[in-house]
């Protein structure tokens, strides 16, 4: 893995689960690591003292990515602590599992502003600030391209938009040397998802390595992409879900 030494990233929603994991390791390969968190300070805190152990300079903010204001605000205490930007992640997001016909407009309107709003406000803000090299990871979702199961369709849709956004955003930033890309996890042990929940079982079913993947896996990824020797790498869906979709 090369070295991440003299980047600066900014994680969004990583206070916990998948986003705790991209920003410990991250600073492991020597880049400064900015993250979002919407509220869970005492676990945020906790994540800047796990990265100022092992020798890494860490920043929390508190930034809801429905509100597009706290957004660019996060951005821009990113700008003034480290200067610039080199490697965005964005990683927050929810997920509502409702059936169409029972799904409220307050509830879309919800998830559309974090899992898209937010993503494209931390992009624009971002890119801003971010020159030759530069890395947008998103965390997308392998139900962008398969649902096997019901309730999950409006997240399809905000994680499809996600999965058209990178393809765009490839061909706007490629000529200045940013690539952007999606990874698409399948199951993943969370608190939010355990493996030993209530739909593990079934999501298990699903997969030919019939396992969860661990948050540290997703991690890995990440890391990859936000490296130097993945920068051939553009406008690619990543799959990182077992076989969920194979």
């Amino acid at each position: 893995m090369a070295n991440l030494t003299g980047k600066t990233a900014l994680v969004t929603g990583a206070s916990r689960g998948i986003g705790a994991a991209i920003a410990l390791r991250l600073a492991r390969e020597g880049a400064d690591v900015a993250f979002t968190y919407a509220a869970s300070p005492q676990r945020a805190n906790e994540l800047v003292l796990q990265i100022e152990a092992i020798g890494g300079k860490a920043q929390a903010i508190q930034a809801d990515a429905a509100s597009a204001e706290a957004v660019k605000a996060a951005v821009k205490a990113v700008v003034d602590k480290f200067g610039k930007i080199d490697i965005l992640v964005n990683n927050a997001g929810i997920i509502d599992i409702t059936p169409i016909e029972d799904f409220s407009d307050e509830a879309f309107e919800r998830i559309l502003s974090v899992n898209v709003r937010g993503v494209f406000t931390a992009t624009r803000e971002s890119v801003r600030h971010m020159g030759q090299g530069g890395r947008v990871i998103m965390i997308g979702s392998v139900n962008s391209d398969s649902v096997p199961f019901g309730g999950a369709s409006v997240y399809a849709l905000t994680k499809g938009a996600i999965a058209a956004f990178t393809r765009g955003l490839a061909r706007d930033l490629g000529p200045r040397g940013i690539t952007v890309n999606n990874v698409q996890p399948g199951p993943v042990n969370t608190e939010a998802n355990p493996e030993s929940g209530p739909f593990g079982t079934t999501l298990k079913g699903y997969m030919a390595t019939g396992r969860y993947a661990r948050v540290e896996e997703i991690a890995g990824l990440v890391a990859y992409l936000a490296s130097p020797e993945a920068a051939s790498i553009t406008g690619a869906g990543l799959k990182i879900d077992g076989g969920f979709d194979a």
